[in-house]
């Protein structure tokens, strides 16, 4: 029987892995021949948690074939998944985002909700099945949710969200306080990369009516740090907007101690962001105080004013 694969999206970050390892846990619980794979590089973070749970990660595809049976978890717009995934056979999506770009051609098990953690989700269906939750996958669930609400500081933190860290903290014997800093700090690290790696760690496409953007972010325990690499980040930047034809690239630089970021901007439209933010950019950046989360405090401002 043909495996169904199980994948986040590009430049997969800790949610997209989690997700997809949880997922594949789910299923084959459930009685499902599945494999979970990721579509990109782990991150720092991602790796920390992997190691720490002693786990291998997925492994890495970058097209598949006509008519191949997916899952799709923590993404749905086919400009962030996989190569020809508008000919595979999609049954099924777990997801957390706004619903763009998507269609199928047969009906699917179609789940969103608006929560911090696609994992929080994957926590519900869990119980939904009466599957028990192990120690492994309650701490790759911790893990995601920590991550993407950067330890439930985050806007896009829900009442959900923290309910499930509370459950998931007895399962996993965690303290998700401290458990979770240590791997948020093992995210900063960011030394080690080029400034196309960068720019590229967490990224994602998104469309802007007729503009074309990219919306990237990393994070960090000092903002300054990064700034000193800026004429290289930039370069970078205008690498990839011509190469890709794009408008507009944002690259948010957030601090996860003080809950800032600090934006570079570049493009031929970089007006909708400083109409959006009503800041006037200089040297193409701008603090954006209190701004932590892409998908809840910038991608809406910018589709709202493009």
């Amino acid at each position: 029987m043909e495996k169904m694969l199980i994948f986040g999206h590009k430049s997969p970050d800790t949610d997209t892995i989690c997700s997809a390892i949880v997922m594949e846990n789910l299923q084959k619980k459930l009685g499902k021949e599945v494999e979970a794979v990721r579509l990109g590089n782990l991150n720092k973070e991602t790796e920390y948690v992997l190691n720490y749970l002693g786990i291998t990660p997925p492994k890495m595809i970058e097209k598949i074939e006509d008519g191949q049976k997916v899952i799709l978890v923590d993404h749905n717009e086919f400009s962030q998944s996989v190569e020809n995934i508008e000919n595979a056979k999609i049954k099924m999506v777990v997801d957390h985002h706004r619903i763009c770009d998507f269609q199928t051609s047969e009906p699917l098990y179609y789940r969103a909700e608006p929560v911090g953690c696609t994992c929080t989700i994957l926590y519900k269906l869990y119980k939904e099945n009466d599957v028990e939750i192990d120690k492994t996958v309650a701490s790759l669930m911790i893990s995601a949710i920590i991550s993407d609400t950067l330890l439930l500081k985050s806007p896009t933190k829900t009442v959900e969200d923290e309910n499930a860290v509370k459950e998931l903290e007895k399962i996993s014997g965690l303290n998700a306080q401290v458990y979770g800093l240590d791997m948020l700090k093992a995210g900063t690290d960011l030394s080690g990369f080029t400034a196309d790696e960068l720019i590229s760690l967490d990224c994602k496409v998104c469309a802007l009516k007729d503009k074309n953007a990219k919306v990237a972010q990393v994070n960090t325990a000092d903002i300054n740090d990064m700034m000193n690499r800026k004429e290289e980040i930039e370069q970078a930047i205008n690498a990839d907007i011509e190469k890709n034809n794009l408008d507009l690239f944002v690259f948010a630089i957030t601090d996860i101690i003080n809950s800032n970021s600090q934006a570079i901007v570049l493009g031929k439209n970089t007006d909708i962001f400083e109409r959006g933010f009503n800041k006037k950019l200089e040297e193409n950046t701008a603090f954006l105080p209190g701004v932590v989360s892409r998908k809840k405090q910038i991608l809406p401002v910018l589709q709202e004013n493009a």
